[in-house]
């Protein structure tokens, strides 16, 4: 197993959810943190929580994923922090439920900044690093819905730009694989967290749902197997909650926003 004590990670969407649990894992490997989200208050509780517990350096830094400079000051925020930059596990996201020709049109430029842009743009700012110090990490947290074919209903939008992330991570592992870096995509199932607690129906039957665990261990994986072995893709899907009868109603009140 790889020693991964005073490596550095950033991890976004980090201050809730599975980005708080991925980095609550990752603290417990030893592992630094530059931890980023929107919403200030949490995220600098969230710091506090992890650096107490585990011991390790925590920064938190707010950041919109949808604004390059943000991108930019989070990465020159760790760098100056922390010296390097050994992973980056992009997590942060936005979900949007809709018949499609009920969906708001200013929902379309969210989804495609947040899930998608919004890691390909920080994994550009963070690759040259990786490719001078001949090693490095990439997780993207990706969807098990893009197991799905056809896609399923009410998540047209999500979904593909999901299926273009998930594409994408494929073709830059082949590109990056001589060169010390691994790349690897979850596709996790439908978890319990505060997202999904807020769609109606979903929860009466929370057996049906995965918790985070299932990631966090993914993560871990992912992150401790061998230098010469990559895992490309780990789906993580619950066995109660099969893709060909989603837990998804077709009928679905969007969340509040």
């Amino acid at each position: 197993m790889p020693d991964l004590k005073g490596k550095t990670a950033i991890i976004t969407g980090a201050s809730r959810g599975i980005g708080k649990a991925i980095a609550k894992t990752c603290a417990s490997l030893g592992i630094n943190l530059s931890i980023a989200a929107r919403a200030e208050g949490p995220l600098e509780e969230t710091a506090d929580e992890i650096a107490q517990k585990y011991k390790v350096g925590v920064l938190a830094v707010p950041c919109d994923v949808t604004k390059l400079e943000d991108l930019e000051n989070l990465i020159n925020k760790t760098k100056d922090k922390f010296g390097k930059i050994d992973i980056l596990i992009n997590n942060a996201g936005v979900s949007s439920q809709y018949p499609f020709e009920k969906q708001p049109l200013e929902d379309f430029e969210k989804l495609a900044h947040t899930n998608y842009l919004g890691y390909v743009r920080l994994i550009r700012l963070v690759i040259n690093d990786m490719i001078n110090n001949k090693s490095g990490a990439i997780i993207n947290l990706v969807s098990g819905s893009t197991l799905c074919d056809p896609l399923p209903r009410n998540f047209l939008v999500y979904s593909s730009l999901k299926v273009g992330l998930r594409a994408f991570s494929k073709g830059l592992f082949w590109e990056m694989r001589d060169r010390g870096i691994k790349i690897t995509s979850i596709l996790p199932g439908v978890t319990d967290t505060d997202l999904t607690g807020k769609l109606q129906e979903i929860t009466a039957d929370t057996s049906r749902l995965m918790t985070t665990e299932a990631i966090e261990n993914a993560v871990k994986f992912a992150l401790t197997v061998p230098a010469n072995v990559c895992p490309l893709e780990i789906a993580v899907i619950n066995q109660q909650t099969p893709w060909t009868a989603p837990v998804i109603p077709f009928k679905q009140v969007h969340p509040e926003k």
